[in-house]
């Protein structure tokens, strides 16, 4: 697993089926997040987890998605956690700073309510957060939106500005729904990060390929991010002078965040 913080790609796999879980790292995707959530009825929540921690090795590292505080199943979730091969939480319908910081492990809060969105910013800075994420669908199911469209622009520049002043990673975008629709795929992951945001979530591994891509800026501009980069290394500290020019660090980290979403960093 990429450094989450760096990653691209975030794709689900149903806590039901951890045979997955090599098969969705095998794709490319930068993340894996194990679905205990929406991905399992509610019958099937305990043997469903009991299963994963069975099968899941100790160095898996894979991201968990839990069920939401206040649910019948939250506590017994939690308890989970101490498994080594989860290396961090995505917590469902994260709607306060308190419930956040309960988690012992890497969180990526999922914003899901308008509960959650009023709070982002107090959740942002939370301990152990690593980067907010929008849950799109449900999102829209809670303030009755008909479509991911123009109404949805204030919420996305929200997280985006909630993770910014926090110094969170740029955050996560919704799923595509439709697993079969690369143009759309393409059009939305463009859609994500003209709004400031670094990463999607997943839904099937054939969307990872068009997912980055995508992400992937033109060669000119990568060329040129390394070669900043590298005048950077070199000056050890000092004056970066790059091509007869002076640089400066915002320069060094615009060309370090280029090539994370790259893929080389």
């Amino acid at each position: 697993m990429r450094d989450p913080a760096n990653a691209r790609s975030f794709l689900f796999v149903p806590a039901t089926r951890p045979e997955r879980i090599s098969k969705a790292f095998a794709s490319g995707a930068d993340a894996v997040i194990v679905d205990l959530e929406d991905a399992v009825a509610p019958a099937d929540k305990e043997a469903a987890r009991a299963g994963l921690l069975a099968a899941l090795a100790a160095d898996a590292g894979v991201f968990v998605r839990i069920n939401a505080a206040g649910t019948p199943w939250h506590d017994a979730d939690m308890e989970c956690l101490a498994h080594p091969g989860i290396a961090g939480v995505m917590l469902a319908k994260a709607e306060t700073a308190q419930d956040v910081a309960r988690i012992p492990k890497p969180v990526i809060p999922l914003i899901e309510t308008a509960r959650g969105l009023a709070a982002a910013r107090a959740i942002a800075d939370a301990p152990g957060v690593v980067r907010l994420a929008f849950g799109t669908i449900d999102f829209m199911l809670d303030l009755g939106l008909p479509e991911d469209a123009e109404a949805m622009a204030i919420y996305r520049a929200e997280l985006a500005l909630a993770s910014r002043l926090a110094g969170l990673a740029p955050p996560i975008d919704g799923v595509t729904p439709a697993i079969d629709d690369v143009d759309r795929v393409v059009a939305e992951t463009r859609r994500a990060l003209a709004f400031g945001f670094g990463a999607r979530l997943c839904i099937h591994p054939a969307q990872i390929g068009p997912l980055h891509d995508t992400m992937r800026p033109g060669d000119d501009a990568i060329n040129r991010a390394r070669r900043i980069v590298a005048a950077a290394e070199a000056a050890g500290g000092g004056a970066i002078r790059l091509d007869g020019a002076m640089l400066d660090r915002p320069l060094v980290a615009q060309a370090e965040a280029l090539l994370a979403r790259a893929g080389e960093q």
